[in-house]
């Protein structure tokens, strides 16, 4: 099977950097303990799955040294090192994990670099391709608040500078915070909260769309009403596939400049994440989806 393919790049590419990428990715925090703490419950399940992604024609893996906190950088080092050479992996700062397994802000000037080169040494990369700046916002699991960037993401520039970074990225922010971070250095991704059923930066991707900027959806399978559930289910069942698939396939239809990063522990999960990729919705199936989220945001 040959790269152009595989299931993975049947979804199309996206220029992410000066990178290309297949649309359909991976993000890796699942593969850590409970809680993304901690070590996986299975390490050869986890080192198949990174291994599978490669094989499906993935090859833009999501992570971050906060994960475990070290623990999905090490696998996927263990996993895919020495890396192909079209794999793109992209990882996050801003954040740590004290003992107690909390999600706490890492935002200081020393944090930032300790955490670059944290990634740096459990990924075994000499430079990082893309580095996200993750805004804690009103604390984890809660959305974006307005707070300056410019402070922690000058400390990145700087970085950048130095040759450590390529390229950075924004994670969990506001519009407002996507052209203030603009002011200070060249950002080739957006990662926040998106889905179906939650759609509030409907007009921010198709910002992002018109600049050439990747949006990268977190929890695109997540936070859905029973109704809105039943909704997926229906259609599912009409085109013979799963709700996960078509939530997948419609993120990838809603706009170009989407990539997404899926998460899972399971090999047969990944696989019918990246079919995902193969699906076209039809216009009446996009209508009755895009009424999910016509009363959200």
């Amino acid at each position: 099977m040959t790269a152009m393919t595989k299931p993975a790049a049947q979804a199309g590419t996206f220029t992410l950097g000066d990178r290309t990428v297949n649309r359909m990715g991976y993000g890796a925090m699942q593969l850590a303990g409970k809680g993304v703490f901690g070590p996986p419950r299975n390490l050869d399940a986890a080192l198949a799955v990174l291994r599978e992604a490669i094989e499906l024609g993935i090859n833009h893996i999501d992570t971050s040294d906060f994960y475990g906190p070290h623990v999905t950088n090490q696998l996927i080092r263990q996993a895919l090192h020495p890396y192909p050479d079209d794999l793109v992996i992209v990882t996050k700062v801003g954040a740590r994990r004290p003992e107690d397994g909390s999600w706490v802000p890492a935002m200081s000037r020393q944090e930032l670099i300790d955490a670059v080169h944290d990634n740096l040494r459990h990924l075994g990369l000499d430079v990082l391709e893309v580095v996200n700046l993750r805004m804690m916002g009103g604390g984890a699991g809660h959305g974006p608040a307005e707070e300056s960037v410019e402070e922690p993401l000058t400390v990145l520039a700087e970085l950048k500078e130095q040759g450590l970074i390529r390229h950075l990225g924004l994670s969990n922010v506001t519009p407002a915070q996507v052209a203030q971070a603009q002011t200070i250095s060249e950002i080739v991704c957006v990662q926040n909260m998106y889905n179906v059923a939650h759609r509030e930066d409907d007009a921010l991707i198709d910002d992002l769309a018109r600049q050439g900027i990747a949006y990268v959806p977190f929890f695109p399978l997540g936070g859905f009403s029973p109704l809105q559930s039943g909704t997926l289910n229906a259609v599912a069942a009409r085109l013979g596939t799963s709700p996960n698939a078509v939530a997948l396939a419609w993120l990838l239809q809603r706009s170009p400049n989407i990539l997404l990063i899926p998460g899972t522990s399971s090999v047969a999960h990944l696989r019918e994440n990246v079919a995902a990729a193969s699906l076209t919705l039809p216009e009446d199936v996009l209508a009755q989806l895009e009424a999910i989220g016509a009363h959200e945001g």
